[in-house]
């Protein structure tokens, strides 16, 4: 069965020979992996989403069936370095290397208290040139053999947190000042104009995404995510679909997201991601049992604890387990809840990818 049969048999509800994989890496797992598996490392792209779409050579000989496609930064303003490990995006925010990941350093909107102040804000443009090259390369050079998935991740919530700050955002939606509707709306502009494009492409499936959970419940209440979300979200699904009717829409949000999940299926989702398995809630069991014939579930596997600490072993009886469960009568993307990182072995690695690829 190729990459395709089993993506799209599985997002049927139907069977496949075994769940599509797609695996996403930091820099520096993939590093190790391809010195060990003597493939040449690839650079990562200059993105956002940069671990969503890097090292497609690497996971795709792995075993991956998904190859990731995303906008990356336009010719001209690449992210810039500013020298002593901090950098710049087109969007003006600034982060600092922290080691595995670059965390950020100063929000460009965190004096934002009045329309105005979004109003007049550099926002990028969304078709700038050179923002789709990587994308069009990846899926002309992927798209025979791989589900091509379109990472629109950080679609509303996230990116405007990282403009103003997430607890100023939080106290400021809660307080029902002015910007708030504003700075959502444009930035909704931005990425579904991107997405867009995107499924225009020829994209097979558009992962979108804001992280509305922590480890222990939403990050806001469910009537803040209704005033706010729920209709943007909504209009999105709605607009992505004008463009392509059949297109696949997957949503990422962390933690534990239980009292929205209904929601999410009522405005149109088919796949939810990432499935974190240690969120309060977030069983697999339950979750297959109440939504399993109207949700896709991609994701699932424990990236917290087992994969890093675990035994290539307690990996491969977590895969079987995750099969067996997610997988029966299709509907399973089967992935690590978010990228596995450089504190994973390249055995425990390997063992998730060999299990994962052996038959139901």
């Amino acid at each position: 069965m190729t990459s395709r049969e089993r993506f799209f048999k599985a997002v049927r509800h139907e069977k496949p020979d075994r769940p599509p994989i797609y695996v996403t890496l930091t820099p520096q797992a993939a590093k190790k992996l391809s010195d060990h598996l003597g493939i040449s490392y690839e650079e990562p792209y200059d993105s956002i989403f940069s671990a969503r779409i890097s090292h497609p050579r690497l996971l795709t000989a792995l075993g991956n069936d998904c190859v990731g496609i995303a906008a990356c930064a336009p010719d001209n303003f690449p992210t810039r370095d500013l020298g002593n490990g901090i950098r710049e995006n087109e969007w003006h925010m600034k982060f600092i290397d922290q080691g595995i990941y670059y965390e950020f350093y100063e929000f460009p909107l965190s004096h934002a208290a009045t329309k105005a102040d979004i109003d007049n804000f550099d926002f990028p443009d969304p078709h700038a040139a050179g923002r789709f090259d990587i994308a069009r390369q990846l899926y002309e050079w992927y798209k025979d053999d791989h589900v091509i998935v379109a990472d629109l991740e950080t679609a509303i919530f996230e990116t405007s947190w990282y403009l103003v700050g997430l607890e100023k955002l939080l106290m400021d939606m809660m307080m029902q000042a002015e910007y708030v509707d504003e700075l959502f709306d444009r930035v909704m502009e931005v990425n579904l104009a991107i997405g867009k494009e995107l499924v225009a492409m020829g994209a097979d499936m558009v992962w979108a995404g804001d992280d509305f959970g922590s480890q222990n419940g939403m990050l806001i209440s469910p009537d803040l995510w209704r005033q706010y979300f729920k209709p943007r979200i909504k209009y999105m699904f709605d607009e992505l679909r004008k463009v392509n009717p059949d297109v696949i829409l997957a949503w990422h949000t962390c933690g534990s997201v239980l009292p929205i999940i209904p929601e999410m299926i009522e405005i149109g989702l088919d796949v939810l991601n990432p499935i974190q398995p240690l969120a309060a809630g977030m069983k697999a069991d339950y979750l297959k049992k109440t939504y399993g014939d109207r949700l896709v579930f991609f994701g699932g596997f424990d990236i917290q604890q087992l994969m890093p600490s675990g035994t290539p072993e307690e990996i491969r009886a977590e895969v079987r387990r995750l099969k067996k469960v997610f997988g029966k009568d299709g509907g399973f993307i089967i992935a690590p809840a978010h990228n596995i990182q450089d504190d994973t072995s390249v055995e425990n690695i390997l063992a998730f990818f060999d299990e994962a690829k052996k038959p139901f």
